[in-house]
């Protein structure tokens, strides 16, 4: 049996790489995103169910992929290796929906647990002479059961005699497959394969679907093998000679081809291709496994160039774990941007008394004859909670625009910010009236134990005047010096003024972290960009 010298500090290297990679994410809408999310799904699916299961035991079979796009003769080309009908074949499209995995019966143990695809269930025939038995079913954790359930992930697993020890043949979904989710195992199945064999046909071999797929394995240097299948006998030579410059042209030259004209048994029906139609083919895989230097040779080219590929698409995917924090942090500094200029506007209009205007200050001219100290009090406090709503409220719309610039806030729940008004103005009309009440106990404690203490109501709505009404409110100063003395009056205004400032740093910092929350919830951070570096620079030097 075929097997590898793998060092213990490589496995640990690249299992440390593997948790990397796992935990790469991409949750902000950027341009690259679905690609980088699409190369992380796809790299995970190589180290889980190839190269780490391979290097831990190079001693398994070796396993074949058939692929290829829809009608290519994939299901017929398998039962002709086998020599039965183990997959389902026809003129319905699609036709493989369950992947089907074809080895000898002593190499049934290799396949029947996690070590590979571990997340499909399996489902094999108990009693591989009767056709007719019901399938006996495992799940990808290994326990048995009747039956799988609905929308469940399946690998059917079938034994064969006639299939070498140390060959696995897998049929996978069609690559260009009308089901979404048949595309997406295929492309799975395509990752775990030691040697992918891309099967087209004379009609579609320049097809765009079946050179991404030879383009893809080029790229990772996997043991590659073409198969062109249903050509006519008339211009098998031309197409086959045409096929040949393409793969050439491409890179591909030296990619084992094989040929299978067209033939009765080809049209759906299900038959089987006569044995010297897949013989070529059938020869030159089992030669993979009984001779020791081929099969090492198809199984350390495809498991190196998978780990050469990692030079330059660990750095890619770290570049987009980079774009993401990179954006967390432009969308971050617009909100704090926003927050800080309006912080800056709501101390200077506090400071010129902006807050007096309005009812408030209408309240003010007519106190004490017409204006109850209370309906002072409140005018004031409700002119307090307007000016921290209008100032949310600018902050909220210079955010918008610039997070309009910026597609990492397309995400709905970026986007769904709270524009309720009402909300808004809830929250900040508490907090206003929170402060007038603790400026009310501040008072209660100062007047109390005077021979003749002054009304705390009129002496909080003479404070709230005079630290909020700037210049036109300085005989409400001058009024509260009278009432509480001087030294007093100084002192309220100085706890006052502090607490004021607590007020409007709490409303404004509130909002602000509710604005930022649904981006703080992603927790985008800087380390998982240099860990995969990291995990790729240790890896290089084990390797």
């Amino acid at each position: 049996m075929v097997t590898l010298d793998v060092r213990p500090q490589l496995l640990d290297a690249l299992s440390a790489l593997r948790d990397r990679v796992a935990s790469a994410r991409f949750p902000l809408p950027l341009t690259g995103a679905p690609r980088a999310r699409a190369n992380r799904d796809e790299l995970l699916a190589q180290l889980d169910d190839y190269l780490v299961p391979r290097l831990r035991q190079p001693e398994a079979p070796l396993l074949v992929v058939i692929g290829g796009s829809t009608g290519a003769g994939k299901s017929t080309l398998v039962n002709s290796l086998v020599g039965r009908q183990v997959s389902e074949a026809g003129v319905l499209r699609p036709t493989t929906r369950t992947p089907v995995l074809v080895c000898n019966p002593e190499d049934h143990h290799w396949f029947a647990g996690l070590r590979v695809l571990p997340e499909l269930t399996r489902v094999w025939m108990p009693d591989h002479a009767d056709q007719s038995a019901r399938p006996e079913r495992r799940s990808g954790r290994g326990e048995r059961r009747p039956g799988a359930e609905r929308g469940e992930r399946v690998l059917r697993i079938e034994t064969a005699a006639t299939l070498p020890r140390g060959l696995a043949l897998l049929d996978a979904p069609d690559i260009d497959s009308l089901v979404a989710r048949n595309r997406e195992l295929a492309a799975e199945l395509m990752c775990a394969a030691d040697i992918w064999v891309m099967v087209t046909t004379a009609a579609r071999y320049a097809d765009a679907v079946p050179w991404h797929l030879l383009r893809t394995a080029k790229e990772y240097d996997a043991t590659l093998v073409s198969v062109l299948d249903r050509v006519p006998h008339q211009v098998l030579a031309d197409v086959s000679r045409q096929y040949g410059a393409l793969l050439t042209k491409a890179g591909l030259g030296e990619v084992p081809r094989f040929t299978i004209p067209e033939l009765p048994e080809s049209a759906g029906g299900g038959g089987l291709l006569p044995a010297t139609a897949v013989a070529p083919l059938r020869e030159w895989l089992t030669h993979r496994v009984q001779d020791p230097a081929a099969g090492a040779h198809a199984m350390s080219r495809t498991a190196a160039g998978l780990l050469t590929s990692l030079d330059s698409r660990m750095p890619e995917l770290a570049g987009a774990v980079s774009a993401q924090y990179a954006a967390a942090l432009r969308l971050t500094a617009a909100v704090d941007e926003a927050y800080e200029r309006e912080h800056a506007r709501v101390r200077g209009r506090l400071q010129a008394g902006g807050v007096l205007a309005g009812t408030a200050l209408s309240r003010w001219r007519s106190y004490p004859l017409d204006c109850s100290a209370g309906e002072l009090l409140d005018a004031i406090v409700e002119s307090l909670a307007a000016l921290l709503l209008c100032s949310v409220s600018a902050a909220g719309q210079r955010i918008d625009e610039r997070w309009s610039r910026e597609p990492a806030a397309a995400a709905r729940e970026l986007a769904e910010r709270d524009a309720d008004r009402e909300g808004a103005e809830h929250r900040i009309g508490l907090e206003a009236r929170r402060w007038s009440r603790v400026l009310e106990e501040y008072v209660e404690d100062e007047v109390r134990g005077q021979e003749n203490p002054p009304d705390a109501e009129v002496v909080t709505a003479l404070l709230v005047t005079a630290l909020l009404g700037g210049r036109r409110a300085r005989t409400a100063g001058e009024a509260l010096a009278e009432r509480i003395g001087a030294h007093g009056a100084l002192k309220l205004r100085d706890r006052g003024g502090r607490l004021l400032t607590e007020c409007v740093e709490k409303v404004l910092r509130a909002e602000r972290h509710r604005r930022l929350a649904p981006l703080a919830a992603l927790d985008i951070q800087p380390e998982p960009q240099a860990e995969l570096i990291a995990a790729l620079s240790v890896l290089k030097k084990e390797r």
